[in-house]
């Protein structure tokens, strides 16, 4: 349970850090306006909340795992909403970094 609990945290986490980082793009560089920037500014600051609810209690091991979230979910937000077709190698990239961030954030440890 503490397994799907932290994997649901760190998907929320992407969400609001990456669709708020687009919404900062969408806002300034693709001329949206600032209403759509300041809806980024406001899910990347959420995002910074959302680390402090995972289970484990040191802040370097959860940010370093979810480093290989970030990577899948941006060539996932990449794809869905500005049509990016990922190639093999993002691919594999992105399923290395994943193992990386389960093997950071859920092997087995002495104590």
């Amino acid at each position: 349970m503490l397994i799907l609990r932290s994997a649901a945290l760190f998907v929320l986490a992407a969400v609001l850090e990456i669709g708020g980082a687009w919404l900062v793009w969408q806002g300034i560089r693709e001329n949206r306006g600032w209403m759509w920037a300041a809806g980024g500014v406001l899910a990347l600051g959420a995002y910074g909340f959302v680390a402090t609810f995972q289970p484990d209690a040191h802040f370097g091991r959860v940010l370093a795992a979810y480093g290989g979230v970030f990577v899948a979910g941006s060539l996932l937000w990449g794809a869905i909403a500005d049509g990016y077709r990922p190639d093999r190698w993002d691919i594999t990239g992105a399923l290395v970094c994943l193992t990386g961030m389960a093997l950071i954030m859920w092997a087995p440890r002495n104590g």
